[in-house]
């Protein structure tokens, strides 16, 4: 890659004298001397081989390319500014970074309101976020290349902090020969027919939750996708109540009438990283996820 001939600074002085009106106020303003404003204008233009400024009266205008130029600039100058804001930061031990995993059946919602809270917190330092599904969230937390997760299982080894629990529930398409039945519907009426079951994405100890031993099984990758197979009328499933919520009122869905268990609600939990101290924008993430965790959430549609 060409080094630049320009720098930052001298890009800075550019903006300065037309911001400003004139290279005097630049001077004033950059605390320099007029002579020093003037010759780091010049000096630009000599590198870039391109006039940047012409004299229009008493005043100092831009040339089309200067004009062109200086609108790129800006962007230049502000990206460098925010790069040194948070060198700033870090020195003061603020993180670059926080690298979050959550389990997919996890409310985005709830999700989205604390990221978008945290944004203007951040002070530029950046969220990673990882979805996976079952003990997925288990093995990226023990692997160390997590800070924060968001998991409905209780983590051997690990001090979770409690969240809501989120409702699972028992659904197939009104269609469907569950519902043909017209009864409540026992363990044996579930076996003979097809589930869908989203893939535990962990690969130290893939679990099978929720399966009932189905003389037919369609495992799938995502939440999403099984919740749109069972709207279709292929099986059935248990899934997020807030991931079918439209389903469920447009008839696409409909619960199933289970003798027991048609609801399931397990438990969340907020787990950390035991082997990294905790940062301030860290610190700020639990505390918001804790926040907006304990309000009622709107219903998302599964994508």
């Amino acid at each position: 890659m060409k080094v630049p001939r320009v720098t930052i600074d001298q890009w800075r002085t550019l903006q300065a004298v037309i911001d400003h009106g004139g290279f005097a106020q630049a001077a004033e303003v950059l605390h320099r001397s007029q002579s020093s404003v003037s010759y780091t204008v010049a000096r630009m233009q000599e590198q870039l081989g391109v006039p940047l400024l012409r004299i229009d009266g008493r005043k100092a205008v831009l040339t089309d390319a200067g004009e062109v130029l200086l609108r790129r600039s800006r962007q230049l100058v502000h990206q460098a500014g925010q790069l040194e804001e948070l060198a700033h930061h870090m020195e003061q031990g603020w993180e670059a970074e926080v690298r979050l995993v959550v389990d997919a059946a996890y409310p985005s919602a709830k999700l989205i309101k604390a990221l978008t809270a945290f944004m203007p917190k951040s002070r530029g330092c950046r969220v990673r976020l990882r979805e996976e599904v079952l003990s997925g969230v288990e093995d990226v937390l023990k692997d160390g290349t997590a800070d924060l997760a968001i998991s409905g299982l209780d983590i051997t080894g690990y001090l979770g902090e409690e969240l809501s629990t989120v409702e699972f529930i028992a659904v197939a398409h009104p269609a469907h020969a569950l519902h043909q039945l017209q009864r409540k519907l026992s363990v044996q009426d579930l076996q003979s027919q097809m589930q869908v079951v989203v893939r535990d994405s962990g690969q130290r100890q893939p679990r099978d939750s929720g399966w009932l031993g189905a003389e037919q099984r369609w495992t799938v990758g995502s939440l999403g996708t099984s919740a749109a197979f069972v709207s279709s009328g292929l099986g059935f499933a248990w899934l997020p109540r807030h991931m079918i919520a439209r389903e469920l009122d447009e008839g696409a869905l409909k619960p199933l009438p289970l003798v027991q268990g048609s609801i399931r609600r397990p438990l969340f939990y907020l787990y950390t990283n035991p082997d990294k101290p905790l940062g301030p924008a860290t610190q700020i993430l639990i505390d918001l996820i804790r926040t907006y965790d304990a309000q009622a959430q709107s219903p998302v549609r599964p994508g």
